[in-house]
């Protein structure tokens, strides 16, 4: 007989609730919104709030809050976004000494409680955070991933289609590189459904919606006064469900690289096949000199704060 999956949400604030909402909604598995022992009782609240919502909108799943990491044993996937989200004026590399040892406890108790689990990175700075908790965690590299691709090329593809006027279901974007400022769009692999954005928009025009796309996420910090949540939860989702039912869909992803694009022991975007395994094989697309250059200064960039990580260990 099967048993149903079972989703651990490490933070159950605006990400972990939409996780949890989208995860419910598609009944991947049970549920569990996991936080510090100061908001147990805010998600537990959360998690009723989405059970009762089940019962209008017809998902059956259970939604368990806590702050117990027993609630979590088992788990199939871990969605990690506990930390403290980006304010206005502050960089992704702002966070690294606040969200380093929230990270760091995350991985002690997913290594204690949830051994198999394939976990998603959400935390910022990203880059850093998915490769301090693979190291603490020892789990196999292609088991633990950071989410920052999709959303990028997401945001990405959201700008083309609204420049273009074509339908966004026919647009197909692809970024590299690390999650922040030093993004790295790949043209060539970006089209209207496989014809070339550049035959739909100019060379000035596409600058400019790259760079807006870079600060994707400070744009939205300075509108709300917090991180998003909606599209990143559903990013995670799509990764998720692509693990879950062995979908083996290709998706930009922060990935353990061992000499792929020429760069070792480092975590940073590049296309992957995520299948029933985890990371089942890395694409190394052809990039042009200038491409190469991007993503030389991007891994530069990850590699600095990295290495600011390992300092502290």
């Amino acid at each position: 007989m099967s048993t149903r999956k079972k989703i651990a949400l490490i933070g159950a604030g605006n990400i972990g609730g939409e996780l949890a909402n989208l995860a419910a909604q598609k009944e991947l598995g049970d549920v569990v919104l996991f936080d510090i022992p100061a908001k147990t009782d805010f998600a537990k609240g959360k998690a009723l709030d989405l059970e009762q919502n089940g019962a209008v909108l017809g998902y059956d799943v259970a939604i368990t809050g806590t702050s117990d990491w027993k609630d979590c044993a088992g788990a199939d996937v871990i969605v990690v976004t506990a930390g403290v989200p980006r304010k206005p004026g502050q960089s992704r590399d702002d966070l690294v000494a606040i969200n380093l040892p929230i990270i760091r406890a995350v991985a002690d108790g997913a290594k204690e409680h949830c051994p198999n689990a394939f976990v998603i990175v959400i935390s910022n700075p990203l880059d850093a955070m998915v490769y301090e908790f693979q190291r603490r965690t020892g789990f196999p590299k292609e088991k633990v991933v950071g989410m920052a691709g999709v959303l990028d090329s997401a945001r990405f593809s959201l700008f083309l289609a609204r420049e273009t006027g074509m339908n966004i279901k026919d647009v197909r974007a692809m970024v590299l590189g690390g999650h922040g400022d030093d993004m790295v769009p790949v043209l060539s692999a970006t089209t209207v459904n496989g014809v070339p954005v550049s035959e739909f928009i100019s060379k000035e025009r596409l600058d400019a919606i790259i760079a807006r796309t870079r600060v994707g996420g400070g744009e939205i910090v300075k509108l709300m006064g917090t991180s998003a949540y909606y599209a990143p939860a559903s990013a995670a989702i799509a990764m998720a469900e692509s693990y879950l039912f062995d979908q083996k869909r290709l998706l930009p992803t922060a990935a353990y690289l061992d000499g792929q694009y020429g760069y070792k022991d480092i975590y940073i975007g590049v296309p992957v096949v995520i299948g029933g395994k985890g990371v089942e094989k890395i694409i190394e697309l052809k990039l042009t000199a200038e491409e190469q250059e991007m993503l030389k200064k991007s891994a530069a960039s990850v590699q600095g704060i990295v290495d600011v990580v390992k300092k502290s260990v």
